[in-house]
């Protein structure tokens, strides 16, 4: 499972030109579900993103997580993040997940988030999203579990 973190001031996703989903400070995170994904490996990959110091103490060290600032959580599927680029000039997809186990996944993940933590808010499973953001820093990591 991927997740692509960036720290963000304030990030936001529409839907048919509808606002469905808006943090202010916080972690935008780009969810990709790969075929060998289990609900373990969600769990696993929350809780680095939960604990994951990222955001500056008072003497501008990563120290903090985004549990320590209470920070918002936005949480994004992209099955795209899955893909391999390695040969060619077009991205194959034979690594990432079916879309029922990329819903299944992305539910579970945002279901725990929700129990977790509390500022979450996501994207749509399988829609057309836009994806606004100001990241801060800009400061941006990849996750893999």
């Amino acid at each position: 499972m991927i997740g692509l973190l960036q720290r963000v001031v304030h990030a936001s996703v529409h839907v048919d030109r509808q606002k469905i989903a808006h943090i202010d400070q916080g972690l935008l995170v780009l969810i990709g579900v790969e075929q060998n994904d289990t609900p373990e490996k969600a769990e696993r990959l929350l809780e680095r993103l939960l604990k994951y110091r990222v955001f500056a103490d008072d003497i501008d060290k990563m120290n903090l997580s985004l549990k320590d600032i209470n920070g918002g959580l936005l949480l994004v599927p992209q099955f795209t993040l899955a893909a391999d680029t390695n040969r060619g000039l077009r991205p194959s997809f034979t690594a990432a997940a079916a879309p029922d186990l990329g819903l299944e996944l992305f539910d579970h993940i945002c279901s725990q988030a929700k129990q977790q933590h509390t500022t979450v808010a996501t994207g749509l499973f399988g829609a057309d999203m836009q994806v606004s953001l100001t990241n801060d820093g800009p400061v941006t990591f990849w996750l893999q579990v």
